[in-house]
């Protein structure tokens, strides 16, 4: 019965939110420049049962040490060009980055209908989605570089509670960043959740309404969750991508770029790294 649940409302707040994300583009608000540093940047293959997955992955080479990690999970478009320039940010603050493929094949929506497509059964089944993470999860801390002790992930959109679910649901990461993510997701377990976490909220998200945040709120206070909610004032869903205010326009969604909301998220997130990094 409670799996049936789940599938139902997975799957009823998979398509209420659906209409959610914002764009391809890989310019940003902010650019993280390491002028020192000699970026390498590859694509990475791995299977999950009969799906070829397809990272993307990039850190500075020049760099000899381990250094901590981050998954950076895309919004509904699939791994893009947005997705990787925010691993590249990620890898000039000196992170080993990775964008993830968690559709499979490389497969990207340019329409909401085929997006739709490809991100529902990831609402529908959480631990179909959790196997295709730790898949990833998996193929990063293959890297030399990395500090397989110190890894985190992050989330645009359907990423952001994709990020969330995966550390609810136990996965060992220091900590997870959602932006504008949805905030249902599967319930919160105190005996699974180990990641730290931090969410950062456009108070003008259509797609995410009020009683979910403070459902959100309430799970996490119930199970004494080390978590911070950061809200911006008049920012809507998909607020960090430069060109969700076309993609907005284009599909008739109510999305837009907000740059203070980007640039405060973005200073968010750096900040709390180096709390979870230390």
């Amino acid at each position: 019965m409670k799996q049936n649940f789940l599938l139902i409302f997975f799957t009823y707040f998979g398509i209420a939110s659906l209409t959610s994300c914002g764009s391809q583009t890989d310019s940003h608000a902010q650019d993280d420049k390491n002028t020192s540093a000699k970026m390498k940047e590859q694509t990475v293959n791995y299977n999950v049962d009969t799906v070829k997955m397809e990272g993307f992955v990039v850190y500075d080479e020049g760099n000899g040490k381990k250094r901590p990690a981050v998954l950076v999970v895309p919004e509904w478009w699939g791994l893009n060009e947005y997705a990787k320039g925010r691993a590249r940010q990620l890898a000039n603050l000196g992170y080993v980055a990775m964008a993830v493929d968690l559709y499979g094949n490389g497969a990207i929506a340019d329409d909401p209908e085929t997006a739709k497509k490809l991100s529902g059964p990831f609402y529908q089944d959480a631990q179909m989605a959790k196997s295709r993470f730790d898949a990833a999860l998996a193929k990063l801390k293959s890297f030399s570089q990395v500090d397989t002790n110190n890894i985190a992930a992050i989330g645009y959109c359907f990423g952001g509670s994709q990020v969330l679910n995966a550390a609810k649901l136990g996965d060992n990461l220091k900590g997870v960043v959602s932006f504008h993510g949805n905030l249902a997701g599967v319930p919160a377990d105190k005996s699974l959740l180990k990641a730290k976490i931090l969410v950062c909220h456009g108070e003008a998200d259509q797609f995410v309404k009020p009683e979910e945040v403070a459902n959100f709120k309430k799970q996490m206070d119930s199970i004494g969750a080390e978590y911070t909610f950061k809200s911006y004032p008049g920012a809507t869903h998909a607020f960090t991508n430069p060109n969700a205010t076309a993609t907005g326009k284009k599909f008739t969604m109510p999305i837009e770029y907000n740059a203070a909301a980007d640039s405060a998220s973005w200073k968010e997130m750096k900040q709390f790294f180096s709390v979870i990094f230390k």
